[in-house]
């Protein structure tokens, strides 16, 4: 029999290829695969789900169990890595390499966390819970009023010393009990989903509930502020079939208050977003939760199977479940659904917009968790009952997460337009002892910081703008004398540097070179004022935009601390 040797075109012979090129799929990896994934169905927007699911049996990802998973799902194996080197939390071991240990402890390295201590626990933890437990410093778990916060495996530890974080260690509390919340049949009890039923029975139009949302001037409390009901109004106009997006990453430092509505009573967010896709015909909701709230998850997981084989009306659009995997920039509405779609969280150039060309290529409805949150009690109550509130000329209610040096922290339902003073004085108990208020972040880590002398500016959409800064998300940090905000922007440029997805050059480079020159003595005001420009003109999405407040504010109005 005659072999038959491929000639190449230089003349040169070329050896057949006797295997597909990447790893060789180890059948026992793939038997242990398959053994996860059950009857899941294996769909390329399944991916970041199969990997949580290796990860959460495996405590990491190992190469042979990647190569397994690609296989099985028919992707090439370039991909799935790509994919799980992207996120944060997951884990991937080469050949050779040891695997993590079976426990992680995650220490809060966000400013409010740092302002509590965070740092000395850092220090002294790997000492006290040795080698077989790994401590990381996290970049925030959206639990700022808890400050220090550290998550051991997945349970949460509030106020966190060395002593309590050694007792969850040595007891085994690794996993986190949902929090006492309203359930589906006590909701029910209390009026829920009488909204959703009177739409469906015909006793509203859809016209007129979206004028109504339009009338109560509700904006998208994610941090845009884009007009909820024009919203609404503009992906209806879209032809079908229309996806709804929920976005629950909430990744904002600074940022709690989706997780404490969440935590307390889902369904009335739920029945929000039930009305808004039966408003805008929604084919199908995705929600996409932020991998740090175990909790949640679990609430969420319970309730929608409830709701599933309960529910309060017929018809109801399919309600998907996503899980992020620690990935800031997936709270930009277009990364979010490259995440949603399995993908790396990359935004999206624009246009076309995600209202027009979105998840899986449909017009999406995007929304954060807390505007469908007042949905219900806006169209029960008429949208005069959220326009009658407000303070300093401004309209409506504000949910503000309020951490740092105040007595009370927490999640603060206050009238739009109150000053951060009043909110201190009369929401949050005052500054705690020994303290004196200095300054603040108005909006989380990219809405700028300002003076005390400033802290009579009405907090809400457009009223912080004409002092470079912005309310975003309503994430206010509060300093006192015994910090800096050189300091501050410091923190915030690292998380920023860390968090960049690294798509745009002037987001990957500019955030670097910016923390690069801020940690000098002397900062280049200068020069950073050149660096500013470029990544406000030249980055694709709001993190490289909005990356050089912190540093524009201290240069602005703290020049005595760069003396």
């Amino acid at each position: 029999m005659n072999t038959v040797i491929p000639i190449a075109v230089d003349g040169t012979r070329q050896r057949k290829r006797q295997a597909p090129r990447g790893r060789r799929v180890d059948p026992a990896a793939l038997d242990e695969v398959r053994t996860v994934l059950g009857h899941a169905p294996r769909r390329r927007d399944l991916l970041i789900e199969h990997l949580h699911a290796l990860q959460d049996s495996f405590k990491c990802l190992r190469a042979e169990h990647l190569a397994a998973l690609a296989s099985e799902m028919n992707v090439p194996q370039a991909e799935v890595y790509e994919v799980a080197s992207f996120y944060h939390h997951f884990d991937i071991v080469k050949e050779g390499e040891d695997a993590p240990p079976g426990l992680t402890v995650r220490v809060c390295g966000g400013l409010s966390c740092e302002l509590a201590g965070a740092r000395a626990l850092l220090d002294k933890l790997p000492g006290i819970l040795g080698t077989d437990v790994r401590v990381l410093e996290a970049p925030c778990v959206g639990r700022c009023e808890q400050a220090p916060a550290v998550v051991v495996g997945q349970h949460p530890v509030a106020q966190a010393t060395s002593e309590s974080v050694l007792a969850d260690v040595l007891s085994g509390q690794t996993k986190h009990e949902p929090h006492p919340y309203t359930g589906l049949e006590e909701y029910l009890r209390d009026g829920g989903y009488a909204l959703l039923r009177a739409c469906l029975a015909g006793e509203h139009s859809a016209d007129d509930v979206i004028r109504t949302m339009e009338d109560s001037g509700l904006r998208g409390l994610g941090g845009a502020g884009f007009p909820a009901g024009r919203k609404w109004r503009l992906v209806r106009a879209e032809a079908g079939p229309r996806l709804m997006a929920v976005n629950i990453d909430e990744g904002e430092p600074g940022t709690f208050k989706d997780r404490t509505y969440l935590e307390r009573d889902p369904h009335r967010f739920l029945e929000g977003a039930l009305v808004a896709a039966w408003a805008v015909g929604i084919d199908a909701i995705y929600i996409y939760l932020r991998d740090e709230y175990h909790g949640c998850r679990a609430i969420l997981e319970r309730e929608l199977a409830l709701l599933a084989k309960a529910p309060p009306v017929a018809g109801l659009p399919a309600i998907h479940l996503r899980r992020g995997a620690g990935a800031y920039i997936c709270g930009e509405e277009s990364a979010m659904i490259e995440s949603i779609e399995g993908k790396r969280g990359m935004p999206r150039l624009r246009p076309p917009y995600v209202a027009q060309v979105g998840l899986f290529g449909r017009p999406t409805l995007e929304h954060n968790f807390e505007t469908l949150h007042w949905v219900r009690d806006i169209l029960t109550h008429g949208p005069e009952w959220f326009t009658q509130h407000g303070l300093n000329g401004r309209q409506g209610m504000r949910s503000f997460s309020v951490s740092g040096r105040v007595r009370d922290p927490g999640v603060k339902y206050a009238p739009a337009g109150i000053t951060v003073r009043q909110l201190i004085d009369m929401y949050c108990g005052g500054m705690q002892d020994g303290h004196t208020f200095y300054a603040y972040l108005p909006g989380g880590a990219s809405g700028g910081i300002l003076p005390a002398s400033l802290g009579d500016v009405p907090l809400d959409f457009d009223t912080l703008q004409p002092y470079g800064c912005f309310i975003g998300s309503a994430a206010v940090i509060v300093l006192s004398d015994q910090d800096r905000a050189v300091d501050a922007a410091r923190s915030m440029m690292r998380f920023f540097r860390d968090e960049s997805c690294g798509q745009c050059t002037p987001c990957r480079v500019g955030t670097a070179k910016a923390l690069a020159l801020i940690e000098q003595p002397r900062w280049n005001t200068a020069l950073l004022g050149e660096l500013s420009q470029v990544m406000r003109d030249a980055s694709i999405c709001g993190l490289g935009q909005a990356a050089p407040n912190p540093v524009d504010c201290v240069i602005r109005y703290f020049p005595q601390e760069l003396a």
